[in-house]
């Protein structure tokens, strides 16, 4: 018999919709390519229903977490915003999974990778704030909703040196996509940030005290360069030293 390496198990967090469009009852969707990510980077992929009550078990079950994007938005009121800007959108049911689940998760210090809206979520479950809106509140702002294709490159990111981003990908500066138009403001305690837009926007931050806490403001899962695969692997052994 061949002594197949284990897959962690890795569950990664859905995007919800009303009931239109695909379906004419509500649904759930994700991108194949999260998952496509994650199998190439050795991990077993699990899609995670927005249950509330069961985060921990959940948790109990997994070798790490992905929080994904999306495109929706944090409530402000989470982190103690008393106004909510314009182009704030909700999606209440599932921010309180993900911020149920990414509790449970650092609860029993599991592997996270929070990409894009997940990497805002975990700031946030963590004690720190955000920007509302890039355009209103940094001056001579990058494009950080890019006009081209999300296969292509938006900007680059400067990484710190000596962070766990610069370790696993080797580069001082990684060519990032970029599709949102919220970002990390103050960042929560004991969260580094480890990678910044040259407009300044906050583009990574992570956890030195933990087995492996990393949030990044792109989508790696769209491999835009060999850092994102890098992202992926780090994450997906880290996840597989949790349970050997």
């Amino acid at each position: 018999m061949t002594n197949v390496p284990r897959r962690p198990m890795i569950g990664l967090t859905l995007d919800a919709e009303p009931a239109g469009g695909w379906s004419k009852l509500p649904w759930y969707a994700l991108r194949q390519n999260y998952f496509e990510a994650v199998t190439a980077a050795g991990g077993l992929p699990v899609a995670l229903p927005h249950e509330p009550e069961l985060a921990a078990s959940y948790a109990d079950s997994l070798d790490g977490l992905i929080v994904t994007g999306g495109a929706f938005d944090v409530d402000p009121s989470l982190y103690g915003a008393t106004e909510k800007h314009a182009t704030v959108t909700t999606k209440d049911r599932r921010t309180r999974f993900e911020w149920a689940i990414t509790r449970e998760a650092l609860a029993r210090d599991l592997p996270i990778l929070g990409i894009c809206g997940g990497q805002q979520l975990l700031n946030v479950v963590m004690g720190g704030t955000l920007i509302q809106h890039i355009p209103d509140s940094v001056q001579d702002a990058l494009a950080h909703e890019q006009p081209n294709p999300r296969t292509e490159p938006g900007h680059d990111v400067v990484v710190e040196p000596g962070s766990l981003l610069h370790d696993i990908t080797g580069a001082g500066m990684l060519p990032v996509n970029s599709a949102h138009h919220q970002a990390v403001d103050r960042p929560a305690p004991g969260l580094a940030v480890t990678g910044r837009a040259a407009d300044g926007v906050i583009e990574a931050i992570e956890d030195p005290g933990r087995r492996f806490l990393l949030g990044v403001q792109w989508h790696p899962e769209y491999a835009i360069s060999e850092g994102d695969r890098a992202i992926f692997q780090a994450f997906v052994a880290a996840a597989r030293e949790h349970r050997p």
